[in-house]
């Protein structure tokens, strides 16, 4: 299952990607697949851009070689990305892939933590927010809301706002008197839903928002037929709250492995 999972992932990295081929000059796309990896990169958003710039898969389906490293490093530094997330999962080959990274400059960064759930419906989640299916016509406050959560820059408000009428791609969003509150991404392949780009607005956070777009993407997910569904976030941190991590787990989520990940230092 477990390659199951990076698999869907990495499927939506890449739509994510085709649909931003329209903007690939004003964001600097400088994306690619290499042995069996994919390496999203965009160059014109700021350094805290890691949720879309990072490679997927690298050693997975085949070996990374020496070369195949040096590639993906050499990709990130032709595009003037000067920080990024290199996933490592438990079985990518060789074994000290990690070692290698590091050899070049990577050091480990925060891990994330994958998530499984199967055809079990989804608890109730009460709140005072309105979900529904977002529209093209909520697109800008969406990308505008998801860019803030997600330290994409004001250019990166493209991003979810590029999804909302992919055919792949059900975007949900959560509204107070019908001014937009949160939103929440599904994508869909295969019968494997991956459940993604979870954030609301400050001026609605407290009001269980987010577990209840979570609920709606679960329901539409099982009525599309999907057997798996997967999702991620970042690995337990002593003195923060975990709220996304609760979310998962209070709506049936299961971890079900953790991925280390190798970034360049922190600079500034």
């Amino acid at each position: 299952m477990q390659h199951e999972l990076e698999w869907i992932e990495r499927q939506a990295l890449v739509d994510l990607n085709r649909a931003l081929a329209g903007k690939a000059v004003s964001l600097g796309r400088a994306s690619r697949a290499l042995d069996g990896a994919y390496m999203s990169a965009f160059g014109a958003l700021p350094a805290s851009a890691i949720v879309v710039n990072r490679t997927i898969g690298l050693g997975l389906d085949q070996p990374a070689d020496d070369a195949t490293i040096d590639a993906v490093l050499q990709c990130y530094a032709e595009a003037g990305i000067s920080r990024y997330f290199v996933h490592l999962h438990p079985e990518a080959e060789p074994r000290d892939l990690g070692d290698r990274l590091k050899v070049r400059g990577l050091a480990p960064a925060r891990a994330w933590v994958k998530f499984s759930r199967g055809r079990e419906r989804a608890p109730a989640a009460a709140t005072t927010l309105a979900v529904r299916r977002a529209t093209p016509e909520d697109a800008p406050a969406l990308g505008r809301i998801a860019a803030a959560a997600f330290d994409l820059g004001p250019a990166g408000e493209a991003v979810i706002a590029s999804l909302v009428d992919r055919p792949k791609w059900h975007v949900f969003m959560s509204a107070w008197e019908g001014k937009p509150a949160g939103c929440g991404a599904l994508y869909v392949e295969d019968g494997i839903g991956w459940l993604d780009w979870g954030a609301t607005s400050p001026d609605y956070r407290g009001l269980n928002g987010q577990s209840a777009l979570l609920r709606h993407r679960i329901t539409h997910a099982l009525d599309l037929g999907c057997r798996l569904l997967a999702s991620c976030t970042g690995d337990e941190v002593p003195g923060e709250p975990q709220i996304s991590y609760r979310n998962l787990t209070k709506m049936g989520f299961e971890p079900a492995y953790t991925r280390r990940n190798m970034a360049p230092p922190k600079t500034g």
